[in-house]
C-alpha cells in the first residue's frame, strides 16, 4: 500500500459493540488470575494468565516497558472560589523528565487545564505539607499551545518537583472507568515493576504481572528486558476523523539502554513486547536506525513522525538498523538512546522487531485497535467476538491476551 492508502482506512471499519458491563471498572483481587485469551496460527484459546509463561517461546525475549504513573493532577483554588484542575502532561523546562523531576525551586511542564475558563490570569497558589513542613506552591500560565497550556510551578522550600506532586497531585485514571481515583488504584494502577517516573496512564498489559509470574518466565530461561515509554495522556484521544489521514498522534519519550539494543542483535528472532506500549518502542527503534542509514537522523532532537514508516524506503534489515544505533551511541558515548515516538501502526504495517505481543483489549475505534488489526489482521474480529461471547473483561483494568506468529 502508499501512504494515500494508509492514511484512506476508514475508523468505522474498526468498532464493535462494547457492552458497559463488560468494562472492568476495578481490576481482579489477584493480578495474575485474571483471564488470558492465547491466539496462534489462527486458533484461540483461553488461560488464567499465571499459566501464561506456559506460551512463551523458551528462546524469547520479554521486553517490559517499566514506566510509573505520577500524581499528574493537580487541584488549585481561586480565591473566587472556583476549583481548578492542572494535568501535568511532560515536562519542557528542564525538557528531561529525570532532570525536571529533581528541580527544588521552578519547572515548566505542558499541561491541561480544567475550568480554563476560570482562570484567565493571574498566579494559583496552595499550601502543600510534606513531612510536618508547610511549602507554598503556585501556578501560572505562561502561553497556550493548542489544547494545552506551558505552567510554571514555583515553590518556597528546597524539595523536589517529585516529591510536590507525590504529595501534593493525584494519580490520574482512564476517563471511560467514570468514576474518581481511589486508595485501591495507588497500587492496583502500577506494574510491580514500576521505576521511572513520567506517565500519566499506565502501560496496562503489564498490570497482571506479579512477581510470582515473573519467577516463572524466568526460571523458564526466557529474558527479562525493560525499556521506558512515558505514556501520554493522548493514548485516551478518540479518533474523530471518518479516515486516519484526520488524525494527529501524540508524541511521547522513549529511553532505551544500548545494552538492551545489542541483545536484540543477537537474538532478534523472537521478541515479545508486553504492552502496545512497549510494541511502538520497538518498532521506531528500527525507524530510528533507518534515518542513520539514510543520513536523516536529527540528533539534536531525535524522532519517530507519524507517516515516517509508510513514506520511507527500506533498504536494510532489522539487525542492521539495531547496529547503527549502536555504533551512533558507541561514537557518541552514550549508554542509552531517547527519542521522541510519534508513530501509528495501522493495518498493512509490516512489523520489524517484535513476533509477539501481551495486550488487553482496547476500545472501538482506536489507534490501539488499529494496531492490533496490523498485528493479526481481520482476525482481530474473531479474538474479540470470542473474548465478549466468553465474558473477558475489557480495558485497563480488564484481561489480556498473548499474540503470537
Amino acid at each position: 500500500m502508499d501512504l494515500e492508502n494508509y492514511k484512506n482506512i476508514k475508523i468505522n471499519d474498526f468498532t464493535y459493540n462494547l457492552p458497559e458491563e463488560q468494562i472492568a471498572k476495578y481490576p481482579i483481587s489477584e493480578r495474575d488470575n485474571s483471564k488470558i485469551l492465547i491466539h496462534k496460527n489462527g486458533l484461540i484459546k483461553e488461560d488464567v494468565f499465571r499459566n501464561s509463561p506456559n506460551y512463551i517461546p523458551e528462546n524469547a525475549q520479554l521486553v517490559f516497558n517499566n514506566t510509573r504513573v505520577i500524581h499528574a493532577r493537580l487541584f488549585f483554588r481561586k480565591t473566587t472560589g472556583a476549583k481548578i484542575e492542572i494535568f501535568c502532561l511532560e515536562p519542557v523546562t528542564p525538557a528531561d523528565y529525570e532532570i525536571s523531576f529533581q528541580q527544588k525551586e521552578r519547572v515548566v511542564w505542558k499541561c491541561m487545564v480544567g475550568n480554563s475558563k476560570k482562570w484567565k490570569t493571574g498566579v494559583l497558589n496552595r499550601e502543600v505539607e510534606i513531612d510536618g513542613d508547610t511549602i507554598e506552591l503556585s501556578a501560572t500560565k505562561i502561553e497556550q499551545e493548542g489544547n494545552s497550556f506551558l505552567i510554571e510551578f514555583n515553590w518556597n522550600k528546597p524539595i523536589s518537583f517529585a516529591e510536590i506532586i507525590e504529595h501534593t497531585g493525584t494519580l490520574p485514571i482512564p476517563p471511560y472507568l467514570n468514576r474518581e481515583t481511589e486508595e485501591s488504584d495507588e497500587d492496583t494502577y502500577q506494574t510491580v515493576y514500576a521505576k521511572i517516573d513520567g506517565s500519566v496512564a499506565a502501560p496496562t498489559a503489564g498490570l497482571h504481572f506479579t512477581d510470582a509470574v515473573l519467577k516463572t518466565v524466568a526460571a523458564k530461561n526466557i529474558a527479562i528486558k525493560e525499556i521506558t515509554l512515558h505514556v501520554g495522556a493522548g493514548t485516551f484521544q478518540p479518533v474523530k476523523s471518518e479516515t486516519i489521514s484526520g488524525h494527529k498522534m501524540h508524541h511521547e519519550t522513549v529511553i532505551i539502554q544500548k545494552n538492551i539494543i545489542e541483545d536484540f542483535i543477537e537474538n532478534h528472532d523472537a521478541i515479545i513486547a508486553v504492552g502496545t506500549t512497549s510494541v511502538r518502542s520497538l518498532e521506531s527503534l528500527f525507524w530510528l536506525g533507518v534515518q542513520l542509514e539514510n543520513g536523516a537522523f536529527n540528533q539534536n532532537n531525535p524522532e519517530v513522525l507519524q507517516w515516517e514508516p509508510y513514506n520511507t524506503e527500506v533498504k536494510i534489515s532489522t539487525k542492521k538498523s539495531l547496529e547503527n544505533i549502536v555504533d551512533y551511541l558507541n561514537k557518541t558515548n552514550r549508554s542509552a538512546i531517547q527519542f521522541s515516538t510519534q508513530i501509528i501502526i495501522l493495518p498493512g504495517y509490516k512489523f520489524k522487531i517484535i513476533s509477539g505481543m501481551f495486550t488487553n483489549f482496547h476500545q472501538p475505534q482506536s489507534t490501539l485497535l488499529l494496531l492490533i488489526s496490523a498485528f493479526l489482521g481481520d482476525e482481530w474480529r474473531k479474538v474479540y467476538d470470542y473474548a465478549l461471547a466468553n465474558n473477558f473483561r475489557f480495558l485497563s483494568y480488564g484481561d489480556s491476551n498473548l499474540y503470537l506468529t
